[in-house]
């Protein structure tokens, strides 16, 4: 069974995915330390009710991000503590897996193609934004929300339902809602780590951080000895 799995929000998403099946469950757990505490229990459950073991694991997909700082290293924390019992390891962005969910059918809903904005909550009054059509158009970015509309320009953007009000304040227009979000995001999650597993795997796995740590901000000249992996994370 391939695990998959997203703590880069206060959502936690997993699925098991066997073949042409895959067993889901989505936790509301609050931000930052919540995943840590229902991380392995819903896994517990989810392979409960899968009729499989942690033995049975046979990869971990991971998100990387960009999210939350603690919540986003939980989540890696964890793909990578399983790699270190052998198992391959495969990251997608948090972008990726929004831009997967677009695409599904949920509830005869036809998916969304492109092209649209995808736009995710940067905290501090910015957003981390990329804009998607069958693949990402640029690289991802941050700017303030004020801004938003000198970047989309008017086309299509689909935000969280939690995050999409402020986002609509500076975007008034062009907004996708999904009929069931929760259901959507889960079936984004299923075909992002399908996708990812088809390639190599990646050990280590890198955060996607978009912004500066508090600690960088904090202590400038800490950063210049941060391992590079990080360097290149807070870079990408």
């Amino acid at each position: 069974m391939l695990l998959a799995l997203d703590t880069t929000t206060e959502i936690l998403h997993l699925a098991l995915i066997q073949g042409d099946r895959a067993w889901t469950r989505r936790v509301a757990s609050g931000p930052g330390r919540g995943h840590s505490e229902r991380l392995i229990p819903a896994l517990d459950g989810l392979l409960a009710e899968a009729g499989g073991t942690p033995a049975d694991l046979t990869g971990v997909a991971a998100c990387v991000g960009p999210g939350g700082f603690t919540s986003l290293r939980i989540g890696v924390a964890t793909a990578e503590g399983l790699g270190l019992t052998g198992l391959p390891t495969w990251g997608f962005s948090a972008f990726a897996f929004r831009a997967e969910a677009l695409r599904q059918a949920v509830e005869g809903q036809a998916g969304v193609a492109g092209p649209l904005w995808i736009l995710l909550d940067g905290q501090r009054g910015e957003a981390f934004h990329q804009r998607w059509a069958a693949e990402a158009t640029e690289p991802a970015g941050k700017h303030p929300v004020a801004t938003l509309a000198e970047r989309v320009k008017g086309e299509p953007w689909w935000a969280p339902e939690a995050y999409a009000p402020t986002v609509a304040a500076a975007l008034p227009e062009g907004r996708i809602t999904l009929a069931d979000e929760g259901a959507a995001m889960l079936a984004g999650l299923v075909a992002a780590a399908r996708r990812a597993a088809q390639g190599p795997p990646e050990n280590p796995l890198t955060p996607f951080y978009l912004r500066q740590t508090d600690a960088e901000l904090n202590f400038p000249h800490a950063a210049a000895h941060l391992p590079e992996t990080l360097r290149k994370g807070v870079a990408r």
